[in-house]
C-alpha cells in the first residue's frame, strides 16, 4: 500500500471518535502492515469473517465503507406526493370533504385517507406524516390568515377599548 494511503489511514484513525469505526480502521491498518486475518481477529476478539468483511468494504468504498450505516427503516404508508392534497383537506376542513366534523384528528384523517385514497395508515403514521410535511391539525393558523382584514382590525380596536375600560374602573374599599 502506498505511503500516502497509509498516512491517510493513520490520520483518519487518530481523528475518529466512534469506537466501532476506529476498530474498523485498526483492522485495515493491521492488514496493511501484513498481519494475518486470523491474528487480527484474535487480537480484536472478532471473527476472521468480520475482518474480511471490513477489508472488502474498504476495498470497495474506501473510508466511506467503514462508517456506520443507518438502516433505512420502513417506508411511509402515505406517499409524499399526497402532502398538498392532505394539506388542502386540513385547510378546508372536514365539512368540505362531506364529513360532519368541526375539525380533524389524526385518527379521522387516517380514516378519510382509507376511504378517499385506499391508503391504510395508523393514527400515529398520519401524525408522523403531518409533522414531516408541516401540517398542524389542532391549531391551524390559516383560518386567521385568510380572515377579513377589516374585521380583524375592528376586533383589535374592540379588545383595546375593553382593556382601557377595565383599567379605568377604580375600586376603593
Amino acid at each position: 500500500m502506498p505511503s500516502a494511503e497509509a498516512e491517510r489511514l493513520d490520520h483518519a484513525f487518530r481523528q475518529e471518535t466512534d469506537p466501532k469505526v476506529k476498530d474498523r480502521l485498526l483492522i485495515i491498518r493491521l492488514a496493511q502492515r501484513g498481519r494475518l486475518h486470523q491474528d487480527i481477529a484474535q487480537d480484536l476478539a472478532i471473527t476472521p469473517r468480520t475482518v474480511q468483511r471490513w477489508l472488502n468494504a474498504y476495498l470497495d468504498k474506501g473510508l466511506a465503507g467503514l462508517g456506520r450505516r443507518k438502516a433505512p427503516g420502513r417506508r411511509s404508508a402515505i406517499p409524499d406526493a399526497l402532502a398538498d392534497e392532505v394539506r388542502r383537506w386540513v385547510i378546508d376542513g372536514p365539512a368540505q370533504q362531506g364529513l360532519d366534523r368541526a375539525g380533524w384528528t389524526h385518527a379521522e384523517l387516517a380514516d378519510h385517507l382509507l376511504k378517499a385514497k385506499g391508503i391504510r395508515a395508523s393514527r400515529a403514521a398520519v401524525g408522523r406524516f403531518c409533522r414531516k410535511v408541516g401540517i398542524r391539525l389542532y391549531r391551524p393558523t390559516y383560518r386567521y390568515l385568510r380572515g377579513d382584514p377589516a374585521k380583524q382590525e375592528q376586533a383589535r380596536q374592540d379588545i383595546a377599548a375593553l382593556k382601557k375600560k377595565r383599567q379605568r374602573v377604580n375600586l376603593s374599599c
